[in-house]
C-alpha cells in the first residue's frame, strides 16, 4: 500500500441532483487509486458526517461529488475547517464557477469570450428578452450542472415552460443567447492547457442522458480543428480557468463557431470521471492513462 498519500477518502454521492453521476464518477476514482496501491476509501457525505472523516485518520480527500453541496464551495469549507487536504478548487472559486452568472461577469471584465445573457425570473417577458437575444435562446438554473434544467428555447410559446423548469431548479435563472457551431471542452490539469476534445451529438442534443447513458455521442480527440484554433481556445480555457480562482483540475465548455470565433459556457471545478467523461479522453490524448490521471489530481490536494 502506497505510503505517500495516507488514508485517501473518495468523496462520492452526496445529496444534489447529480447523485448518481457523482456514484459512478467516484467507483471509476476509486477503483483507479486502488489499482495503483493507494489506501483508498469510498465515502459518501449523504450517509455519514463530514466530521468523521477526521475520527476516521483520512489524511487527504479526493471530491468527485457534482453539482450542490459538493462543487459550490460548501464541502471544500468543511474541509479546511478539518484540516484536510482536497482536490479541486477552493471554496470561492468552487462557489463563483457553480454560479454561471457570476462566472459569466468575472470572464466579461477579464476579456474571456461567453455568450450574450440576461438574468430573467417570473416576472420577465418573453418578447422583451427575446428582443434582446434573439431566437432559438437558452434558459438554465445558475447553480445546476450536466444540462439539468437546461431547455432550448425555439419560439416565443416555449419561454415559460422553459422559465418555470429552470425556476423549479434555482431562483437565479439566466438566458443566453444560441450560440451555433462545434461543442468543445477545454481540460486543464494544475497550470496545463490538455488537448481540446470535440463533441458530435445528434441534432446538438448533448443533453443528461446523451452525456452519460447513452452511446450516440461521437467524441473526437484530437479535436480534428485548425492547430492555431486549438492553440488559442487552450490558451483561454486555462485563462478562463485561471481568472476565476481554479485550481488543481477543472474543464471549461466551449462553441467555436464557423468564423473562427469562440464563446464559453461555463467552468466545472468537479468534472465527471466516468466512461463517457471528457477530461479523461483529454488526458490520454496528453500521454496520461486514467489511473494516472487520478494520482496527478490526488497529488494536487490542498488546503485553501
Amino acid at each position: 500500500m502506497s505510503k505517500e498519500f495516507g488514508k485517501v477518502a473518495v468523496l462520492m454521492g452526496g445529496n444534489s441532483a447529480e447523485r448518481e453521476i457523482s456514484l459512478i464518477s467516484g467507483r471509476a476514482v476509486l477503483e483507479a487509486l486502488l489499482s495503483q496501491g493507494v489506501d483508498a476509501h469510498a465515502f459518501d457525505p449523504s450517509e455519514r458526517p463530514l466530521w468523521s472523516l477526521k475520527q476516521e485518520g483520512f489524511a487527504r480527500a479526493f471530491i468527485v461529488l457534482h453539482g450542490r453541496f459538493g462543487e459550490d464551495g460548501t464541502v471544500q469549507g468543511a474541509l479546511e475547517t478539518l484540516g484536510i487536504p482536497y482536490t479541486g478548487s477552493g471554496v470561492m472559486a468552487s462557489a463563483l464557477a457553480m454560479d454561471k452568472w457570476r462566472t459569466k461577469l468575472v470572464w466579461m471584465a477579464a476579456g474571456v469570450p461567453t455568450p450574450r445573457f440576461r438574468l430573467v425570473d417570473a416576472q420577465s417577458q418573453a418578447d422583451e428578452v427575446i428582443a434582446e437575444l434573439g431566437l432559438p435562446l437558452i434558459i438554465k438554473p445558475a447553480r445546476e450542472g450536466s444540462s439539468i434544467g437546461v431547455t432550448k428555447v425555439s419560439q416565443a410559446a416555449d419561454f415559460a415552460p422553459a422559465l418555470a423548469q429552470a425556476l423549479e431548479r434555482d431562483p437565479l435563472v439566466i438566458a443566453e443567447e444560441f450560440v451555433t457551431g462545434q461543442e468543445l471542452t477545454a481540460a486543464v490539469l494544475g497550470d496545463t492547457a490538455l488537448p481540446l476534445v470535440r463533441i458530435e451529438a445528434p441534432e446538438g442534443k448533448y443533453d443528461y442522458q446523451n452525456k452519460y447513458f447513452t452511446d450516440v455521442v461521437r467524441y473526437h480527440c484530437p479535436a480534428g480543428i485548425a492547430a492555431e484554433t486549438e492553440a488559442a481556445i487552450r490558451a483561454a480555457g486555462l485563462r478562463a480557468f485561471q481568472v476565476l480562482g481554479c485550481r488543481s483540475w477543472g474543464r471549461g465548455d466551449v462553441i467555436l463557431r464557423a468564423d473562427g470565433s469562440f464563446a464559453f459556457l461555463e467552468m466545472n471545478t468537479a468534472p465527471g470521471m466516468t466512461s463517457h467523461s471528457l477530461v479523461p479522453m483529454a488526458a490520454r490524448e496528453a500521454g496520461l492513462p486514467f489511473e494516472t490521471l487520478c494520482l496527478e489530481i490526488l497529488r494536487s490536494a490542498s488546503l485553501g
